[in-house]
């Protein structure tokens, strides 16, 4: 669980990265569409969207020569649910 965990911060830790789950949780996109109005090269997307990916934070789905990417619900949500419990067992609570 810890080295599960570790990936998901470090994958959250990137403002980029954070600006792509945003844009995906209104709605499916693909990759292009995520580097144009990030203004980012498709290189650069890729890797942020691998490194998603690999969190588990993002799913791929292949759609003809696109790939689309959803933002995945129950990941973020295990997120929060850790977060919680750190910030409940720093103020003297236990978790």
């Amino acid at each position: 669980m810890q080295m599960r965990s570790e990936t998901l911060f470090k994958a959250l830790a990137d403002q980029q990265r954070r600006k792509i789950l945003s844009m995906l949780r209104g709605r499916e996109m693909a990759a292009g569409e995520i580097a144009a109005r990030l203004n980012l090269t498709p290189a650069t997307v890729s890797h942020h969207l691998a490194q998603l990916k690999g969190a588990e934070l993002v799913r791929v789905r292949r759609e003809g020569q696109l790939r689309i990417y959803t933002i995945n619900v129950s990941v973020v949500e295990e997120a929060l649910m850790l977060l919680t419990k750190i910030i409940r067992t720093d103020q003297g609570e236990t978790a």
